[in-house]
């Protein structure tokens, strides 16, 4: 089942990159990312109150909420940067550039977490990162 969540994301994730070029056009990006951060709250917040979740909260632990904090910074850093990115450059060399993330992402995965190396994986890894370098250079 993951693997049709992941597919899911990565739909939406592509639709972002082009409703984000459409968005930020004439725009500070930072405002364009602020709106955007608005409406992923009142959606999140809306499936947490419909599904009953909100009792949830009370199960995090301080390491729950400290990673969680962290990571919300870096997801905020990193829109801030994405939307400057595609304010300033083409969404087919943005996007893929910032996909990156996810060669990066599997190395410290690997390094971090110790997530077994597959071949198949880091060869994925690999072709991700010469993609990039080649839409770099």
């Amino acid at each position: 089942m993951w693997k049709y969540y992941a597919l899911l994301s990565a739909l939406f994730a592509a639709l972002t990159a082009i409703l984000a070029k459409l968005g930020v056009k004439g725009v500070n990006s930072n405002i364009a990312t602020t709106i955007r951060t608005l409406v992923i709250l009142f959606i999140a917040w809306g499936i947490i109150l419909l599904n009953g979740e909100v009792k949830d909260i009370k199960t995090l632990t301080k390491e729950n909420w400290l990673f969680l904090i962290l990571s919300g910074a870096a997801t905020g850093l990193s829109w801030l940067f994405y939307f400057k990115a595609l304010q300033l450059g083409d969404v087919s060399k943005v996007a893929p550039i910032d996909k990156l993330s996810v060669a990066i992402a599997m190395g410290l995965s690997f390094w971090i977490l110790k997530e077994p190396m597959e071949m198949k994986t880091i060869i994925g890894g690999l072709l991700i990162l010469t993609g990039t370098l080649v839409i770099i250079w």
